[in-house]
């Protein structure tokens, strides 16, 4: 079970990034806005802006996800559930969740999960 001043620190790591995703998708968005709007004669040119909103916009889908699961952690440390696997009920590893603050499953759990697809 966590500590009070742990969860603390990890409310505050996770707010920190939603908010560095939340600054990354805006800069991304505004660079795809831009690239779409230039005329482009190329077609070599206009490929390369294509692949690359194609990219963006793929990392920033991933990104949104990303801050489900950090609103979901924040979520449950406002109600005494952080740092409990969702399978087993065990405590997921404070180790586990400096290196994913959102963790849901503990190690052991989560392979499991993987393994299912």
């Amino acid at each position: 079970m966590l500590s009070d001043k742990e969860l603390q620190e990890f409310k505050t790591l996770l707010e920190e990034r939603k908010e560095q995703i939340l600054k990354n998708i805006d800069a991304s968005e505004k660079e795809m806005n831009s690239l779409k709007s230039t005329h482009v004669s190329d077609e070599a040119d206009q490929a390369t802006i294509n692949t690359d909103t194609a990219i963006d916009e793929a990392l920033n889908r991933k990104q949104l996800q990303e801050i489900k699961e950090i609103e979901y952690a924040l979520f449950k440390i406002q109600n005494k559930l952080y740092g409990i696997c969702e399978m087993c009920e065990e405590d997921i590893g404070i180790e586990r969740l400096k290196v994913k603050p959102q963790a849901k499953y503990c190690i052991v759990c989560r392979e499991i999960v993987e393994k299912r697809g």
